[in-house]
């Protein structure tokens, strides 16, 4: 595996911090939107599951990524072993990319509460757009 130098580290989780806050908080009101629905089916709990799983995610990575972030900060007063980041590093990375994957999902199966034309719409933009996402990490 490659080592990072600390500085870029420290930048790159400062990026995924604010990044994952605003999927997070997407994903949170998504939540709040469902909870009040009164509609009840197979689709809208599985919506619903997958809006769970990607607000999840994104707050782990969240605090994942400010572990790496204030270790990594001047003045951190213990001393910085690499090692001592790659959990939070591991964790992070992996809950960010969980959070994509459920996003993409909810996207993908958000049309089909409607109809069968907008779920097709819909499936396309959600395999689309985490394709796109992941060509560009």
């Amino acid at each position: 595996m490659i080592e990072l130098p600390i500085e870029y580290s420290h930048k790159v989780a400062s990026q995924v911090i604010l990044i994952s806050s605003l999927l997070s908080g997407f994903s949170i009101t998504m939540i709040a939107n469902l909870l009040i629905k009164e509609k009840e089916s197979k689709i809208i709990n599985l919506i619903f599951r997958m809006t769970i799983i990607s607000a999840s995610s994104f707050l782990i990575t969240v605090f994942a990524m400010t572990n790496i972030v204030l270790k990594t900060t001047k003045g951190y007063p213990l001393k910085l072993i690499s090692e001592s980041l790659t959990f939070s590093s591991i964790t992070g990375l992996t809950s960010f990319l969980i959070g994509l994957i459920s996003l993409s999902i909810l996207i993908s199966l958000s049309g089909w509460s409607k109809s069968k034309k907008m779920g097709i719409f819909t499936t396309i933009i959600g395999i689309l757009t985490f394709v796109l996402i992941i060509m560009n990490l």
